[in-house]
């Protein structure tokens, strides 16, 4: 018996991984991955060629994510921040629809990691009720970065249960076991979270061993010199690419679940990551950096009651602020109050063939941590579909530091910054990024460059 009949009102899953590059999957172009079940997913839906996290580290993310509203609003830095009870949330905008809302894994929105002192007390601490963000069903945890050791805490429960195995598979059924416990006909809203590929970089065994003794290509732009860091970042990359298999194969699974139960005509699954991860790229690890390794997400939205945009390929550049007026978008809803991000819905239903905007500003907010990048000077950039310009700086002003040329140089190899035929772009650029500061009321300073102003919301 079908477990939720045919109705209008559709079912919204998303699937949310943890520093899953764009590059990465099949559908996106790696040569070397193994991800049939995403691919799938991808010719069944709409796929986004140049989808970015605007803030590429997990806590902005996921508060923009949680709230559409950018991270520098509330100078959201790069980690150590608690999102306030008082944040209009996604759950709190489908509780109001009428649908049943869970929360499914890695939280990190409460604050916790090194002034606790270690992960392994992260892991076991509790999220209090009143900041799991009013999903109505929580079962999740702050954070772990150890796939095979995950705590999570349910609801109020002040006691935490180990979850069993890998936690990629461990999450996905506990978010079927969820769907499959529901006693109500109402349409449900569910997010899970996963962390990996998130390092550390570990596998289950036998897939581990089995891409380890791969060799798999490396992107030109791939810049580790010293020869044991470099056998090292290429064995990260093997695992790396083990874990996405995983991914993709409990995609596989919760597929055959919707369908196996009758739910697969009414949910419309949305998959994504929050940012991605650099993987010796530029001679660079993990995120935080402005290169598409690092900003560049998947982003696929499989929507069974549009057949006809089945395989879409959209080259609009989106941001993280998007993907909240999106979600409700889909399901024929509007936010409560405005929001900075677009509907990508029109896109995704075959309503409209492009955004009525030029591109996406990107950023770093602040780095707290002094051993990190980007701890005494932050970035912000603008992205087209075809450039994107960067500049760096701190709380006295921002000079212009990178030009790409995405289209005639995918890997970024190229600073055109002092390039003569460049220059007309460059300006317009800077133009562009200067004019989302000032709508965003970003207090980022950017200086005078090429002959056009700058912005100091201070002196506006």
């Amino acid at each position: 018996m079908p477990m939720n009949p045919p109705s209008r009102t559709p079912n919204l899953l998303v699937i949310l991984s943890d520093q899953l590059r764009r590059q990465a999957l099949g559908v996106y172009g790696d040569p070397d991955a193994r991800t049939p079940h995403i691919d799938a997913l991808a010719r069944r839906g709409v796929r986004f060629q140049n989808s970015c996290s605007t803030s590429p580290i997990c806590v902005p993310f996921r508060f923009t994510f949680m709230t559409g509203q950018p991270a520098h609003s509330r100078k959201v830095p790069a980690i150590e921040y608690a999102m306030s009870p008082a944040e209009r949330t996604l759950a709190d905008e489908f509780n109001e629809a009428g649908y049943s809302t869970f929360y499914i894994g890695k939280w990190h929105l409460d604050g916790g990691c090194g002034r606790l002192g270690s992960l392994e007390q992260v892991n076991r601490t509790r999220v209090p009720r009143s900041r799991q963000g009013r999903w109505q069903t929580w079962c999740g945890f702050e954070l772990r970065n150890n796939p095979f050791e995950t705590w999570v805490f349910e609801n109020d429960d002040e006691t935490a249960r180990r979850l069993p195995g890998y936690q990629t598979d461990a999450l996905f059924d506990l978010g079927m076991q969820q769907l499959q416990a529901r006693q109500d006909s109402r349409p449900f809203c569910m997010v899970i979270s996963v962390e990996p590929p998130h390092d550390p970089f570990l596998a289950p065994p036998d897939l581990q061993r089995e891409w380890e003794e791969r060799t798999p290509a490396l992107p030109p732009n791939f810049a580790v010199t010293d020869e044991g860091e470099r056998e090292r970042v290429i064995r990260d990359r093997k695992r790396y690419a083990a874990m996405v298999e995983n991914l993709d194969g409990n995609v596989g699974r919760l597929s055959r679940f919707l369908e196996d139960h009758h739910l697969a005509d009414d949910t419309i699954i949305v998959f994504l990551s929050d940012h991605g991860e650099l993987g010796g790229a530029h001679g660079l690890e993990k995120k935080q950096w402005p290169y598409e390794e690092s900003v560049g997400i998947p982003l696929i939205v499989s929507d069974p009651r549009h057949p006809d945009e089945h395989g879409r390929v959209v080259d609009d550049p989106t941001c993280t602020e998007d993907l909240f007026p999106t979600l409700l978008g889909l399901t024929g809803r509007k936010a409560a109050g405005a929001l900075p991000g677009t509907d990508l819905a029109p896109l995704i239903q075959g309503k409209a063939a492009s955004l009525p905007r030029e591109g996406v500003q990107l950023e770093l907010v602040a780095e707290l941590r002094p051993q990190f990048a980007f701890f005494k000077e932050t970035w912000r950039a603008f992205r087209t579909r075809r450039y994107k310009y960067t500049v760096k700086g701190n709380n006295l002003g921002a000079h212009p530091w990178q030009f790409f040329d995405l289209q005639a140089d995918p890997y970024e190899q190229r600073n055109l910054l002092d390039v003569p035929a460049y220059a007309a772009e460059i300006r317009r650029h800077h133009v562009l990024l200067r004019k989302s500061l000032l709508e965003t009321e970003d207090h980022f300073v950017l200086l005078p460059a090429f002959g056009e102003e700058g912005a100091n919301l201070w002196d506006v």
